[in-house]
């Protein structure tokens, strides 16, 4: 059976979740401005926990972004160096999507209105709609400022927002719910959901494709000279 290891660190939650034998173990703290120390000793002690070696991954997922420049590049650096040492595959996952995910795992709803807040005056923002017990992209994902975010232009029953940017600019995202959750951070176990998906699809990559997705390209890259 495949075994995969998930991590997450581009918001405030640094969590890991592992997929042996068909069971899920999964570590969640909320520790702003730690993961660069807590993700290595969080990946061990589940390790140890689950009584698996590191070199019995088949693949690892991560959070791939938007989030936190520093926080998707601390986990595409572990990942990187784990993937590059075990020469296993990656499986890249939108931060959005998870949060999506883990909303219809614990709301139980079918249609996600995701967005993180951004800082800037603007929120990445991303619409997701359950397909096969995988929340799946609605459009496409985006950093807008809080008054130009819509929903699908298919859109039709209830939407739940989830997500940071619907409490930092919540009275600003003039998008119908049905409920919200503006607490709601990504947690690797929903990322390992998505991530089995991508995996049954063939869709692992080599670690050098690891990347990042930001979103904001003039934050992302250098400008080029006038």
């Amino acid at each position: 059976m495949t075994t995969l290891l998930a991590l997450d660190t581009a918001t405030e939650a640094c969590s890991v979740a592992l997929l042996h034998e068909g069971r899920v173990l999964s570590h969640y703290e909320v520790i702003p401005r730690q993961h660069a120390q807590r993700l290595l000793p969080m990946i061990q002690d589940l390790l140890g926990e689950a009584g698996v070696a590191l070199s019995a991954v088949d693949a690892i997922a991560f959070g791939r972004g938007p989030g936190a420049f520093t926080g998707v590049r601390i986990a595409i650096g572990v990942v990187q160096g784990l993937a590059f040492a075990l020469e296993r595959p990656v499986l890249p996952v939108s931060n959005l999507a998870v949060l999506a995910q883990r909303a219809h795992r614990e709301q139980g709803v079918t249609q996600v209105a995701a967005a993180i807040d951004a800082r800037m005056d603007e929120v990445y923002w991303g619409c997701y709609r359950l397909e096969a017990g995988e929340m799946r992209l609605a459009g496409v994902e985006a950093v807008l400022p809080p008054e130009q975010v819509a929903l699908p232009r298919d859109a039709a029953g209830d939407w739940f927002g989830a997500g940071t940017g619907w409490g930092t600019y919540g009275e600003r995202l003039a998008v119908p719910t049905l409920g919200r959750d503006a607490a709601l951070l990504p947690h690797a176990q929903d990322l390992l959901a998505l991530a089995g998906f991508a995996w049954a699809r063939g869709e692992a990559v080599a670690a050098d494709a690891a990347q990042p997705v930001y979103l904001r390209d003039n934050v992302a890259t250098p400008k080029a000279p006038v």
